[in-house]
């Protein structure tokens, strides 16, 4: 077969009838056409065939005979990949080559018919359905799709840069959208094997025996292990493709001794059916749904707690006990609960493993490289400098590729056994199954207010569903909020036989902030209060008190709301907070080579911007332009760097990074450019300066400690409910974030869109499902589990308070988790707001807010 591709012609053997995005992936080496939903759903293998976009992975490469293909490699010099760069429309760039492609035929398109305008959102949000981003960066894709129709970045005849442009807000951001940036699932070395896995079709079994079929596999699970869940990896085999290698697996024939289940989670709260773990042994084994280690608690049959974080319980169950009795309008009772939420990283797990004289290599898609290299040392019984891993780029993780995941494993075993480079890659059903989720909870809580309306007593129960996993924390979170009234807080986590949850993005801060923000609220109605007052009142943080008085005075507030007619429009708040988390052991290395300076820390960027935040601090504390600065990150024998998960990068690295430059600036007796030239090989290290009133812990565990100051965050959106068909729409979101200094204004305003853009999802559609009767997962691909697309993205605006942490080195602090923990319960106020109805149970499916009208 003969086809043009980005203006060359090619030949291609199809003989297997393979899908184009294939061809153009393992045959062509085109990795900027991505595979991540095999069904036409998400849009991150799009390609132009003859001009018009087209999915690659439901296309039969036999249908591009003839034709002329375009990719986001052939597109590197077109207005849209350079607005896209200018505008930071992105952020782990796994779906970006796919919306280049997509937005330049709509750019061709728009052009041919209207000239340079710009589109409207709605216009661009039509083109662009067929795309997902799970970061969140619609925003900034709307901006850059605009500005390039516009003819903002049109290049002048002699093709340079239309307008002498700086350097794009983030520093890959070239190489992510012309396709070049190579992540795990994108590198391909001689002889490469691909692997993978043997599930267990049983949520609880014993695993007798296990016949090869004539295949050579890794075990997983010995004989006599025990298997907990649907979907458990079990064994490991590898072969020539993926294809291949999925046959092989079938091959294998696996004897079980299936078991009873644990399946209802009712059930398994009132300690009845069979125990997912039978002893302590067994329990030690138990997975953790939280970042920190699990704190000890009694467990109960399947029920686990309770873990408790109490101020005065006594005093605070007396006084709600009072309040039942004696003044029932200042007391707010309720049952909440959420939908477990799956983290969906559009570049699934995956690592490449492969052995050299000993030592094992690892290209691995994860947050924490460093932590990795550990625990494969620890695991595979290696001294530390044998192992090498590599994250040069990664597709998203969101907390759940902060560890030693099967696929590593895996993909290491099957290495050494077949003594050639293994990759293992979870296809998407498998991402969706066992790659992580933010576990359900359901929340009781009680509020009593006293008679001059301050907050007298707080109790939340919270029960977290993680499946096998433990050590959620949501209760516990309440007790750093509104002042130091009593409060009784406590954590239970229910086991069963389901696969396990992982930490999310702020994990337990948005559960918390669903029920408890509509808590508040509805104590602001009964007492007739402002909702913004009242919080303002009972909250004691001075930086969320100067977002209040900005959120008050939102012209959003005006105007007509709730009503009687089908749509319906309402305004809602909330707030929260986080903690301050640091890594106080990062270090950045500089080393001047050839006239440029070269800043090496084992940190790695999985979107949030780190390279760019280490070149940048580098080349701001010389003085020098940024060509004169090179960032590498993503390998774990360079200086200790911090894990992406916490909100602990930025304030950990950029102040390592500033320490380094003015060691290097007194190396150099302060003439970094005059010397710089001369100084070839000089090398500094510099190490993130402990803060000027130290740390609320006395020392790091698992590379993390607490800084003093929280964080604060304070949203107001505005939705429209579509009281006929059930459906809310919202129109608009204000993110107000105190966290001090920002260090890249243009990249922290992406993480906290991208924020409210996964609450919205968090809010209104996304819903893990499993099968009562068997366990297995339901939501197993991307037209069954529904994340937000570029149309249901409202207008963002975002606006940071830069003072309050003045102690900090570098003076701010992490904001990726504070920026997406009230989005839901402020959405959810909004939808009480414009209809009188208060939803209890996330997500507000049309179907529960129909039945809430309707009663």
């Amino acid at each position: 077969m003969e086809f043009e591709v980005n203006g060359a012609p090619h030949t291609a053997d199809v003989d297997d009838d393979p899908a184009a995005v294939d061809v153009l992936r393992d045959r062509l080496g085109l990795t900027g056409t991505k595979l991540v939903c095999g069904g036409g759903v998400c849009g991150a293998c799009t390609v132009q065939v003859d001009g018009e976009p087209r999915v690659s992975c439901l296309t039969p490469a036999v249908l591009l005979a003839g034709r002329r293909v375009t990719t986001a490699e052939g597109l590197a010099g077109h207005p849209v990949a350079r607005a896209f760069a200018a505008h930071d429309a992105l952020q782990c760039g796994y779906c970006t080559p796919g919306f280049v492609v997509g937005a330049a035929a709509f750019h061709d398109r728009w052009r041919a018919a209207h000239g340079r305008t710009a589109p409207g959102r709605e216009a661009i949000a039509d083109a662009l359905a067929g795309h997902l981003c799970r970061c969140g960066a619609y925003e900034r894709i709307f901006s850059a799709v605009a500005a390039a129709c516009a003819g903002e970045h049109d290049a002048p005849p002699d093709g340079s840069r239309a307008d002498g442009a700086p350097a794009p807000p983030r520093a890959e951001a070239p190489e992510k959208t012309d396709g070049s940036a190579r992540y795990t699932t994108d590198i391909r070395p001689e002889g490469l094997l691909e692997g993978a896995f043997v599930r267990s079709p049983h949520a609880h079994a014993v695993v007798r025996a296990i016949d090869a079929g004539g295949v050579d596999l890794v075990r997983l699970v010995p004989p006599g292990g025990v298997v907990r869940y649907v979907g458990q990896p079990v064994a490991a085999v590898a072969a020539g493709d993926r294809a291949a290698a999925r046959a092989a697996a079938r091959r294998v024939t696996v004897d079980y001794r299936v078991l009873p289940a644990a399946l209802d989670t009712g059930h398994a709260r009132a300690g009845t059916g069979p125990l997912v773990y039978p002893d302590k042994d067994a329990r030690k084994g138990a997975p953790s749904a939280g970042e920190t280690l699990a704190l000890p608690a009694r467990w109960h049959g399947n029920r686990r707690g309770p873990v408790s974080l109490n101020k005065r319980a006594a005093t605070a169950v007396r006084r709600i006990a009072e309040a039942r009795a004696r003044t029932p309008e200042r007391l707010v009772e309720g049952v909440y609960t959420t939908a477990a939420q799956s983290h969906t990283p559009l570049e699934p797990h995956a690592c490449l493993a492969s052995w050299h004289d000993g030592t094992l290599r690892l290209d691995v898609s994860t947050q924490a490289v460093g932590a990795v290299a550990e625990a494969a040392a620890r695991h595979f019984g290696l001294p530390p400098e044998r192992v090498v891993v590599r994250a040069v780029h990664v597709g998203g993780g969101f907390g759940a590729k902060l560890g030693l995941s099967a696929d590593i494993v895996a993909a290491a075993e099957l290495a050494r056994l077949h003594d050639a480079p293994v990759r293992v890659a979870l296809d998407r059903d498998e991402e969706l199954t066992d790659g992580g989720y933010r576990p359900g909870v359901l929340l009781r809580l009680a509020m009593a207010a006293d008679e001059d309306g301050e907050l007298a007593a707080l109790a939340i129960d919270a029960d977290s569903d993680g499946g096998v996993a433990v050590g959620s924390s949501v209760a516990a979170l309440a007790r750093f909020i509104y002042g130091k009234a009593p409060r009784r807080l406590r954590d239970f986590d229910t086991v069963t036989h389901r696969p396990p949850g992982a930490p999310f993005r702020g994990p337990g801060g948005p559960p918390l902030c669903w029920a408890l923000e509509q808590a508040v609220d509805e104590m602001a109605h009964r007492l007739g209060e402002d909702p913004v007052a009242l919080r303002r009142r009972w909250d004691g943080n001075s930086k969320r008190h100067a977002l209040y008085e900005r959120a008050a005075a939102l012209p959003v507030w005006s105007g007509p709301r709730g009503g009687t007619g089908r749509y319906r429009r309402g305004v809602g708040v909330a707030a929260a907070n986080w903690m301050y988390f640091l890594d106080p052991g990062t270090e950045v290395r500089l080393t001047v080579w050839d006239g440029t300076v070269v800043a090496r820390c084992a940190v790695q960027d999985m979107g949030t911007g780190a390279r760019t935040v280490l070149l940048r601090a580098v080349a701001g504390g010389l003085g020098l332009p940024e060509d004169r600065v090179r960032a590498e990150i993503g390998l774990s024998t360079d200086v200790h760097g911090p894990r992406s998960g916490g909100s602990r990068t930025t304030p950990s690295l950029a102040p390592a990074a500033q320490d380094a430059a003015e060691r290097l600036r007194a190396a150099l007796g302060g003439d970094v450019a005059g010397r710089l030239d001369s100084a070839h090989g000089l090398t500094v290290t510099g190490r993130r300066p402990r803060d000027r009133r130290g740390f609320v812990t006395p020392f790091a565990l698992n590379g993390l400690a607490v800084g003093r100051g929280f964080t604060g965050s304070v949203q107001v959106a505005e939705v429209e409910v579509d009281t006929r068909l059930g459906r809310t729409r919202v129109l608009r979101v204000w993110s107000g974030i105190a966290a001090g200094r920002i260090h890249q204004d243009r990249l922290a305003r992406s993480q906290c869109e991208g924020a409210v853009v996964q609450g919205i999802g968090y809010a209104l559609y996304e819903e893990r499902r499993t099968d009562p009767a068997t366990g297995r997962v339901l939501t197993e691909n991307l037209e069954d589990y529904r994340v937000p697309g570029i149309g249901d993205t409202p207008e963002i605006t975002v606006h940071f308070h830069q003072e309050g942490f003045d102690h900090v080195p570098g003076g701010g602090v992490g904001l990726g988790e504070i920026s997406a923990l009230p989005t839901a319960a402020c959405l959810a106020n909004a939808v009480h707001d414009a209809t009188g109805w208060r939803p209890y149970d996330l997500p507000i499916r049309p179907d529960r807010l129909l039945e809430g009208l309707r009663s």
